[in-house]
This record gives C-alpha cells, sequence and structure tokens, in this order.
C-alpha cells in the first residue's frame, strides 16, 4: 500500500453512513447530557486524526502490513466489525441506554485500533487509543446522565 489506503477510505465511508442517516432523521441532533469540555475535545481530535490516518499513510510513521496474509486479515476482521456496526445501528435505532452507547463506540474504537495495528501505522494506534477512551467513556456517561434525566 502507498501513501493512500483505499481500504481505509471505503471504511470510514461505511463507517459515516449510518451516521449521516441518523443526521438527516434527527435534525435536532444528538442530546449530549455529559458535560465535559476535555473529553468532547479530545474524543473530536482522536477521531479526526483517526479518519485522516486510516487513509493517509505518513511515510516513516507507517510501516505497512507487517505478516503474511495481513490483507486478508484486515479486511475479514474489519468487514466482520463494520457489518457487527451497522447491526448494531439497526438494532438500537429506535432505542437509547448503555448497551447502544457501548455497541456504537466499541466498534468503531476497535475498527481504527485494529486497522493501527495490522497496519503498523504508529499515529493510527495513538490517536486511536485516544478517540477510543474518549468516545467510549463520553458515550457511556452520555447513557448514564440522560437515562437519570428520564426518571
Amino acid at each position: 500500500m502507498s501513501w493512500f489506503n483505499y481500504y481505509g477510505l471505503a471504511i470510514i465511508v461505511i463507517i459515516m453512513i449510518p451516521n449521516i442517516v441518523f443526521a438527516f432523521k434527527h435534525k435536532d441532533g444528538f442530546n449530549n447530557t455529559y458535560k465535559n469540555k476535555v473529553v468532547e475535545v479530545l474524543e473530536q481530535i482522536g477521531r479526526y486524526a483517526c479518519f485522516v490516518f486510516m487513509i493517509f499513510n505518513i511515510p516513516y510513521t507507517y510501516f505497512d502490513f507487517w505478516f503474511d496474509y495481513a490483507l486478508i486479515v484486515y479486511l475479514s476482521v474489519n468487514g466482520a466489525l463494520l457489518l457487527a456496526y451497522l447491526i448494531f445501528w439497526i438494532v438500537f435505532w429506535k432505542s437509547n441506554g448503555k448497551a447502544k452507547a457501548l455497541a456504537l463506540s466499541l466498534t468503531p474504537s476497535l475498527i481504527f485500533l485494529f486497522s493501527g495495528v495490522v497496519l503498523l501505522n504508529i499515529p493510527l494506534i495513538v490517536f486511536a487509543l485516544l478517540f477510543s477512551v474518549n468516545h467510549i467513556l463520553l458515550s457511556y456517561k452520555n447513557a448514564v446522565t440522560s437515562s437519570e434525566t428520564d426518571k
């Protein structure tokens, strides 16, 4: 793979499809009940950096697939995780709660982290960890605080 990762671009596009559909269906947006600006900013930095490093391979920070059949493993595992992500969106479309928050935050986190490890892409690994910790925390806390305010 060269400096541009077409597979990574396809993965990002697939991840974004249900998010874009959700945004069109819910014009009022997402209700963020957990107010922590540091976590929100770190999550966004991690998210957009993961998008960039899933698509663009920076020389000397990216070492390509490092074992035999890594491309097959990369596509198979990411394909399974993407399918799970889309299924989670369908299953949890009209519900809220901890299960939805965890399913929809863990899956992209695993995709980014797994991709970084299999590609030995150092910036992607670092930003995937940053994104994962903050995205899972933010999603879970939002689910908990919104369920408390609904009572």
